[in-house]
């Protein structure tokens, strides 16, 4: 049977892999192009995926107060994996749409 933190670090790899893959879609096809759209959304359920099975004990949702421009939430692990502390950044709005007033708040609970 895979344990819990095995399940954890696999979508962890999976959210930063396709977050880099959106990132080169973009610069190579634009940002509507259907690559980067898809790669986008995959990224955004993955991250889902990972609140809904194992926040708040594993990971929550803080906001990014270093980013300028849209407001982010970045995706904070309680214990870090490897050298990675966070997984890739969620647009509050995208947030707000998914979730429910009571998952964010479970989500953001430190």
């Amino acid at each position: 049977m895979v344990e819990k933190t095995q399940l954890v670090e696999q979508l962890v790899q999976e959210i930063v892999a396709i977050n880099h893959a959106w990132k080169v879609a973009r610069k190579l096809f634009g940002e509507d192009s259907p690559l980067s759209t898809s790669s986008r959304d995959l990224k955004t359920c993955l991250q889902v995926r990972l609140l809904r099975s194992y926040a708040p004990e594993q990971v929550y949702l803080v906001e990014d107060e270093e980013v300028e421009g849209e407001e982010l939430y970045s995706l904070r692990l309680r214990k870090p994996i490897g050298s990675r502390q966070d997984v890739e950044h969620l647009p509050v709005r995208v947030a707000n749409e998914v979730f429910t007033d009571t998952e964010l708040r479970r989500f953001t609970n430190k």
